[in-house]
């Protein structure tokens, strides 16, 4: 899957394997594979720790209002907005 974006993971193995973040359940893990949005978007994910590659644990998601990740050991409040915008690979762990 080529996205042209350059945050995309160049190991893509199956595109039905990638979610949103925000389809996460608490207690699911993901791979960030690509994250979406314009410059200003990319900007602040990457501040934040949310680079390809990077394990994302959703510790809270009520499908409405914030959604709580855990990126490289800090805990990371996002808008819906900004987590629909971030897609990773389920993982187990």
């Amino acid at each position: 899957m080529k996205s042209g974006r350059p945050w995309a993971s160049p190991s893509l193995e199956s595109p039905d394997e990638i979610v949103s973040l925000s389809t996460l359940h608490s207690g699911e893990h993901g791979e960030v594979v690509e994250l979406g949005g314009g410059r200003c978007m990319l900007s602040r994910m990457t501040a934040l720790g949310f680079t390809p590659g990077v394990d994302v644990a959703v510790v809270q998601n009520y499908g409405r209002g914030p959604l709580i990740a855990r990126v490289r050991n800090a805990r990371i409040a996002l808008g819906r907005g900004e987590a629909d915008r971030v897609y990773v690979r389920r993982t187990t762990g």
